[in-house]
């Protein structure tokens, strides 16, 4: 017979309160945490070798003509009023924004069309297609010269912007495809489908539902086209003859000669040329990263 006492359970005994954290003291640290020293001397060094030749540009394009002076003081813009006047850095300018403005218009619309197309339809050379926009990129623009060259000239495309503007977007454009189809396999192929049983077709769908969620992906990619096709030296050279005609790149290989160089003028384009490009990465650098990052992985 099981006595009362031998059917008691015995008490379970309550864990222990956990130990307080001890406040770690100012100035220590974990014990895999890394010395400040090994990150701030590696990051001044490189601050270093960044700014140093921002400061040199600046300071031959502020000084004076002839000042020695490590310090830009006082303060003169004769320099770019001698580039964008003299030099008619103002023509260069304009036809530089032409140039830029219209292969981001064109490479961001053709590769929408194509990326949609590799995202969302099989085909039986798709695989293929793909490699071959890929190989792409390991050919030099230097080696397309000579093909589009001819190509223009048959077509009297030569000393035209028209002839720049459709060799930058040629030059972008696979990489540009392969961006952007990277970045439709993310949105849901549902949302297109519920559009349809809506009553759209794909065209209103896919304008209506898919390309305001692109948003970062064309902002990414029309930013990489525009800031390419205004660095972009060969093309220009190659193609255009005229002064009136020429980029700012083409400006500012101008300003150096086999005897001498300008070298306020030439710091003072430069800066011309840079202003565009750092207020353009400062307004869309939010959006840059996330499209990269998204039109580089597979949805």
């Amino acid at each position: 017979m099981i006595t009362e006492e031998a059917t008691r359970v015995a008490p379970v005994p309550a864990p222990p309160p956990p130990a307080p954290d001890r406040p770690r003291r100012r100035g220590s640290r974990a014990w895999d945490e890394a010395p400040r020293w090994q990150i701030y001397v590696p990051l001044s060094v490189y601050l270093l070798f960044t700014l140093v030749p921002f400061y040199w540009i600046l300071l031959f394009a502020l000084r004076r003509p002839g000042s020695t002076s490590l310090v830009p003081w006082p303060v003169t813009f004769e320099h770019f009023e001698k580039v964008w006047n003299e030099r008619e850095f103002g023509v260069y300018f304009q036809n530089s924004v032409l140039t830029g403005v219209a292969t981001l218009l064109l490479t961001t619309l053709v590769a929408l069309a194509g990326g949609y197309a590799l995202a969302r339809f099989e085909f039986r050379i798709k695989r293929g297609f793909m490699i071959a926009l890929l190989c792409t990129q390991f050919v030099p623009g230097a080696l397309l010269l000579v093909p589009l060259f001819q190509i223009f000239a048959e077509l009297r495309m030569i000393n035209s912007l028209a002839s720049v503007i459709i060799a930058e977007t040629v030059f972008q454009l696979p990489l540009s495809m392969i961006l952007i189809s990277g970045f439709i396999r993310n949105v849901p192929y549902s949302l297109e489908e519920a559009a349809w049983v809506d009553g759209c077709n794909r065209f209103t769908g896919f304008r209506i539902v898919v390309l305001p969620l692109l948003r970062p992906g064309l902002i990414a990619v029309g930013s990489f086209a525009f800031v390419h096709a205004w660095n972009h030296f060969l093309f220009a050279l190659m193609f255009l003859s005229d002064q009136s005609k020429q980029t700012i790149p083409v400006g500012l290989n101008t300003l150096m000669s086999a005897d001498s160089v300008d070298l306020g003028a030439l710091a003072a384009g430069g800066i011309i040329a840079a202003v565009p490009v750092v207020i353009v990465f400062a307004f869309i650098q939010k959006w840059l990263i996330t499209g990269f990052s998204a039109g580089a992985v597979k949805g």
